[in-house]
């Protein structure tokens, strides 16, 4: 049986405000009072997991024992597959110090080139922890296609260049509500709430 987080404050152990907006959305129903680890001044930890699960694990036992506080982790990345699921745990790293990820964007079209397969999808695992230790983990995934050049301006990350399957816009053209209904992170929220949380109707 997991573990019900009750309402209160919730720490999103990510420092990346694209990501923290959209946990943000998602979590609004729950009566969760979310805050960042940015605005609490935590520093990112180090990230050596060789998983997406084990980064979010990471992160957020990081965020709970420094809070004092329950966090949430998300660790997600983008998995081409003629790239051998690169970028993935490092998706971010692609982008570079200044997390510059139309730079990251470009890297993955160069290494595309000649390739006929551009499948690939997006995978996330979130991390529910209490500052005790306990954990909950959950993963999803949306598959899709690689397109290029970039299109839209409504998400972050590599979102300007995948398309879902059965979509012909890009993650970024689409209205966030039609994204978070079917996001690699909605699919592992799903999960999460479905196991850890209760909505105040």
């Amino acid at each position: 049986m997991a573990r019900t987080f009750t309402g209160g404050k919730l720490v999103i152990a990510s420092h990346n405000p694209g990501k923290v907006r959209e946990i943000g959305e998602l979590l609004a129903p729950f009566g969760a009072e979310v805050i960042s680890a940015s605005e609490l001044g935590l520093p990112e930890p180090v990230e050596d997991g060789d998983t997406f699960v084990a980064n979010a694990e990471i992160k957020a036992i990081a965020a709970a024992k420094a809070a004092n506080l329950p966090a949430l982790a998300d660790d997600s990345g983008l998995a081409v597959h003629a790239l051998g699921g690169d970028p993935g745990i490092y998706s971010a790293r692609w982008a570079g110090p200044d997390k510059d990820f139309s730079l990251a964007m470009k890297k993955v079209e160069e290494a595309l080139e000649n390739k006929e397969d551009r499948s690939a999808h997006f995978a996330c695992a979130l991390t529910l922890c209490w500052p005790d230790g306990h954990m909950e983990s959950f993963e999803g995934q949306v598959h899709g296609t690689m397109t290029w050049p970039p299109r839209g301006d409504k998400g972050f990350g590599y979102d300007p260049t995948f398309s879902a399957d059965g979509m012909d816009i890009t993650f970024a053209e689409m209205d966030p509500a039609a994204k978070h209904a079917i996001s690699h992170r909605a699919s592992a929220f799903k999960k999460l709430v479905a196991a850890c949380f209760k909505s105040d109707d």
